[in-house]
């Protein structure tokens, strides 16, 4: 199965790529499923449902969120109608919404997608690692699911990666998000789970994380709050990964970056292409 998970998209000019470069994406490389992180989609905090719903128009499969999920407070209501948003697993009971959902791929696969939240640096919420293994006993990879795609939104690279090894052998992919910085660590653990620390964020660049820089910068220098940090405007990169699995285990055969416009150096997932004639 061909996978493709897209890290968070920041602001207008991070949807604006996505939604111009994920159905090419999907046509050039016959993609299955595919998932995007849009909790800063809506102006750098939260979603709206008109951009969910422009996000699963270009392609998405199933939009997975964070620790903004609820900064535009009409996510509280629209998430119960709109069964391709995720928030975290881990919020408490009684939380809107779901944190994890089984969904049909365009090959008729099952694809099992959960969403989790760390707690280091981060909002206190309950135990992660008891929430998803709840989810994960129940929805098997290769009896009752063919994939399995887990986003770890946190702030520690370690915790990141605990998770990574954590669920290595139990799941096709593990990726993690909110730090809007791609790493370089993308690669298939030892029991054949796809792994990548951060997928980077779907926004500009010339940007502290995907904000305007002249105020983060001002901040820092003078210690004092001023105006409202915004997004960043100009050229945008998506960020991502493309994943391809084993029809018959559910595990991961390779990984591979994506990178596209911007300022980042390019890079797209060329083992698809179909071999040259010279």
């Amino acid at each position: 199965m061909r996978l493709i998970v897209l890290g968070d998209v920041v602001g207008r000019v991070g949807r604006q790529a996505v939604t111009t470069h994920l159905p090419r994406l999907i046509e050039r490389y016959s993609i299955d499923f595919a998932v995007v992180n849009g909790e800063n989609s809506a102006g750098g905090f939260g979603i709206s449902e008109v951009i969910l719903q422009s996000l699963l128009d270009a392609g998405a499969d199933a939009v997975t969120t964070g620790n903004h999920v609820w900064d535009q407070r009409e996510a509280l209501v629209f998430i119960e109608r709109q069964p391709r948003m995720l928030r975290p697993i881990n919020y408490p009971r009684g939380t809107p919404g779901a944190g994890a959902a089984m969904y049909t791929a365009r090959n008729g696969a099952r694809v099992l997608v959960a969403n989790v939240m760390g707690r280091t640096f981060m909002e206190a919420l309950d135990d992660p690692v008891r929430t998803l293994d709840a989810a994960l006993d129940v929805h098997r990879l290769g009896s009752e699911v063919d994939a399995a795609i887990v986003d770890v939104h946190a702030e520690a690279t370690s915790e990141k990666q605990v998770f990574g090894h954590l669920l290595d052998g139990r799941v096709s992919l593990v990726v993690g998000t909110h730090t809007h910085c791609p790493t370089a660590d993308h690669r298939v653990l030892p029991n054949g789970t796809a792994f990548i620390t951060d997928l980077g964020m779907c926004g500009a660049y010339d940007s502290v994380i995907g904000m305007e820089k002249d105020e983060p910068m001002r901040r820092m220098v003078e210690r004092v709050p001023g105006q409202r940090i915004g997004p960043a405007g100009g050229p945008a990169t998506v960020c991502g990964v493309a994943v391809d699995t084993d029809d018959k285990t559910g595990l991961a055969n390779w990984i591979a970056p994506i990178r596209i416009g911007g300022d980042l150096d390019p890079a797209l997932p060329t083992l698809w292409d179909p071999p040259s004639d010279e």
